[in-house]
């Protein structure tokens, strides 16, 4: 950005270039040291409204902003396999968690399990037809159904196992229209765009837009967990600990639970 600028003040004498670029930098400076004491976390996208909400908390209790960045976890992961800057992760699943750790991304001993969740089967709040059950996807009715994508995004990886046990997956798996996260999956549900999708519990609670027609039961459905730990790379630990210590809180435990996750430990 500052090269940008310098070369647009082309018609500016060298010594007049040269006092605009140190206000420039001595400007940016305290942004720097601002940044110094921010937390970037990167966290599964069914996270973003809690998260939101225990950052803000968080910045009031103790004077430091986290920076929330979501998405989906196999996404998060691969940008921090590549260096992408990030001081702390939560993923949906352990898959993602357990690739970082393995090629030795994760500040030892760290890492913990946070929250679980629930999968769910939702339909349009106006919706009419009849769906009681994952079965009544392979219906004539339903000609699309909303899901992240099953190879590699955890809810779409936990939902195709789960119709998979259920013998279901084959018989639905050509009327599946993959979206980026889950949020994508509830928004197109959410606008009618397809006949149903596949969200976890906590999602499916932000919007009056879709009604839930099948939970998976706990006893059947995938064992849903989330793990948090700090980057090996994160070049603010200290701060980092605090937040995670934070998200250890029974503050932030309670905000977790009013959100309708469930907390580990």
């Amino acid at each position: 950005m500052l090269a940008r600028r310098t070369r647009q003040s082309g018609s500016l004498g060298r010594a007049t270039r040269s006092v605009a670029v140190l206000g420039v930098l001595l400007c940016f400076a305290p942004a720097r040291l601002a940044r110094a004491q921010e937390i970037l976390v990167s966290a599964a996208a069914s996270l973003t409204d809690v998260l939101n909400e225990i950052a803000k908390a968080y910045e009031g209790h103790r004077g430091r902003k986290a920076i929330i960045v979501t998405g989906s976890s196999s996404t998060l992961a691969r940008q921090i396999e590549a260096g992408a800057p990030a001081d702390l992760f939560i993923s949906a699943d352990l898959a993602q968690m357990d690739m970082l750790e393995n090629k030795g991304l994760l500040e030892p001993g760290t890492r913990r399990n946070l929250l679980s969740n629930r999968l769910v089967l939702i339909v349009p709040a106006r919706s009419r037809l009849a769906i009681g059950s994952p079965a009544g996807l392979a219906s004539p009715g339903v000609k699309k159904i909303a899901l992240a994508d099953p190879a590699s995004v955890p809810v779409g990886v936990y939902t195709r196992e789960y119709l998979s046990r259920a013998g279901l997956w084959d018989k639905v798996k050509d009327k599946i229209i993959p979206v980026l996260d889950v949020r994508a999956t509830l928004a197109s549900v959410a606008a009618e765009n397809v006949e149903a999708g596949f969200v976890y519990k906590t999602d499916a609670a932000l919007s009056d837009k879709v009604k839930i027609v099948f939970e998976a039961p706990l006893d059947k459905g995938p064992k849903i967990t989330y793990p948090v730990a700090l980057i090996k790379a994160s070049q603010n630990k200290k701060a980092a600990r605090d937040f995670l210590d934070y998200l250890l809180s029974p503050t932030a435990k309670a905000t977790f639970q009013r959100y309708g996750f469930g907390v580990r430990g």
